[in-house]
């Protein structure tokens, strides 16, 4: 539990790097912004249309991957259950990623805007034209860390399961081994003054 607390801001932060890197590649040029219609950059709509699309194409083969990892596996032990993916579970942490990233993110902007003397703008760097594509580029980013996530669990929860059946297997008792009697194995081999006779044929 110790971990995961601090997994999770660790991933915010790389989120919010990463973030930060692509937004201002993608960010124009002073005279592009000045000329944003004819020679600007990538538009806001392009960005999150494209990012987006890898976003979700990369999230559908993580998460397959991992589901089909363990459906295999599943198939060499019928007896034992597979874990199901939480789908929703995935949904709920994007969300959760995607809010935690933007605010995160914008307060990294506005600390480092007001340190350079331009002021605290706080949420309102989301919005500026620098940052602009920060918001479908972390929606992006948000999305493709909880499938990750989720297929990392989804494979982790399979291990565990054959962990514990190992483990049960080595603690259970050894099954007692008791011999049949000689009768019941092999009738054949007893005596014959053991045996049952008919009644003696009358004269």
């Amino acid at each position: 539990m110790r971990a995961r607390l601090l997994l999770w801001p660790a991933v915010v932060a790389l989120l919010v790097l990463v973030a930060r890197w692509l937004a201002y590649a993608l960010a124009p040029s002073p005279l592009a912004r000045v000329l944003e219609r004819s020679a600007g950059g990538p538009s806001l709509v392009l960005v999150t249309l494209v990012s987006l699309a890898l976003a979700a194409l990369v999230s559908v083969a993580v998460v397959w991957l991992a589901a089909l990892g363990v459906r295999e596996r599943a198939r060499l032990a019928p007896e034992r259950v597979a874990p199901s993916l939480r789908l929703r579970r995935l949904a709920l942490r994007a969300v959760g990623l995607y809010l935690a990233s933007c605010f995160a993110f914008a307060m990294f902007e506005s600390y480092l805007h007001w340190r350079a003397g331009i002021g605290f703008h706080g949420l309102s760097c989301l919005v500026g034209p620098v940052h602009r594509n920060a918001i479908p580029l972390l929606a992006a980013l948000a999305l493709a860390a909880a499938a990750l996530a989720e297929a990392v669990e989804h494979v982790l929860a399979w291990m565990r399961a054959v962990v514990r059946e190992l483990r049960r297997r080595r603690l259970a008792p050894e099954p007692f081994i008791s011999f049949a009697p000689l009768v019941s194995l092999a009738p054949s081999l007893v005596s014959v003054q053991r045996r049952s006779r008919a009644p003696p044929l009358a004269a």
